[in-house]
């Protein structure tokens, strides 16, 4: 670089050094992240929080008289990653229904935008309306897609879901989704147990994939149960495919909502000649008569995750298992910005 300096006009300034000018703002700035839960699941929060090390942030959150809800954060959440624990199901004990849990979802995310968030992640282990992915009767909503697009105009930046009722639902989204899974946790317990001659029975034909991934962790063969759905909640069962007289049983699904079905499945599976029965599912809707149900049910146990709360009552053969050490894990790779697929070796994909 040359620089030319008429001496004539007079006196030559004094050059300063070339410096080439800077391309980024060197500041210092520590991410924070913040953990808030909404009214549908402030255990599995609490569980979360105490496993990452931070308190979770202080909220108002209350319905009015005339059932709208509203909400509000206590403390500047201004450059924060947050992250909003609130699968989207009812609660007895706090009083809130599914739908007032999404409606409370929806206002968090758009409170925590306004409030000038870095990111919101939208942490919701059960994803609620995932059954209506598609059109099963002409004129009907595909009211999981909706719902997927009622969130991204919240304003999420992302979502973490777990064991959706079907893969394809994460097309629904245009941000990006992590899918999370609780076969390793479930086929661990299993493990664990150390039960002989299993065989794995499939509820109906759309659960094999997820059946016979979970038959090749704990080594069993794979039965298939034939079932119709006439109607919402309704199904009639038929008859098994596969050998399970004499054997150990396990029902592998991705929920339990009335239980009805599961109980006619678990008594087709006895009459066949299966010696012992379990059932295992991610998510415990366990609505309606569900505990009557499983409580009649010829099942030893019924093993479920923690991504629903249960409400009072329910009958001595559910296990719960804890899914705070995997949303905790998923949380922190999210928040440094490190493989969310790495937790599962990229498994959670295959089913």
């Amino acid at each position: 670089m040359s620089i030319e300096i008429d001496i004539a006009s007079g006196p030559a300034p004094t050059l300063a050094p070339a410096v080439s000018p800077s391309t980024s703002l060197p500041i210092d700035y520590d991410k924070r992240l913040m953990l808030f839960s909404g009214r549908a699941n402030p255990e599995l929060a609490a569980k979360i929080a105490d496993k990452i090390g931070v308190d979770l942030g202080p909220i108002t959150l209350k319905s009015f008289s005339n059932g709208e809800v509203y909400c509000r954060y206590e403390e500047s959440i201004r450059g924060a990653d947050v992250f909003i624990i609130q699968p989207t199901c009812g609660n007895p004990a706090t009083g809130i229904s599914a739908n007032d849990a999404l409606m409370e979802l929806l206002f968090m995310i758009d409170a925590a935008i306004g409030a000038s968030a870095h990111r919101v992640i939208a942490v919701t282990p059960w994803f609620g309306y995932s059954r209506q992915d598609k059109k099963s009767a002409p004129r009907e909503p595909i009211s999981a897609r909706l719902v997927a697009r009622m969130i991204e105009a919240a304003g999420a930046d992302r979502v973490l879901t777990m064991d959706l009722h079907a893969g394809q639902v994460q097309g629904f989204f245009r941000k990006p989704v992590d899918h999370m899974t609780a076969l390793m946790m479930l086929t661990q317990y299993f493990n664990d147990l150390g039960l002989q001659d299993l065989v794995v029975v499939a509820p109906d034909a759309g659960r094999v994939k997820l059946n016979k991934k979970f038959a090749s962790k704990i080594g069993a063969e794979l039965a298939i149960l034939d079932k119709e759905r006439p109607a919402q909640q309704v199904a009639e069962i038929g008859y098994v495919i596969g050998d399970v007289r004499g054997r150990t049983a396990i029902i592998v699904d991705d929920m339990i909502d009335t239980a009805g079905t599961l109980r006619a499945a678990g008594q087709t599976v006895l009459d066949e000649g299966a010696r012992r029965i379990y059932a295992a599912a991610t998510h415990p809707v366990l609505s309606g008569d569900a505990y009557e149900n499983l409580a009649a049910s010829p099942f030893e146990q019924i093993v479920v995750t923690d991504t629903i709360p249960l409400r009072p009552g329910a009958p001595d053969n559910i296990r719960v298992l804890s899914c705070a050490e995997l949303l905790t894990d998923s949380i922190r790779r999210i928040f440094t910005d490190d493989s969310v697929s790495e937790v599962f070796g990229g498994e959670n994909q295959l089913f």
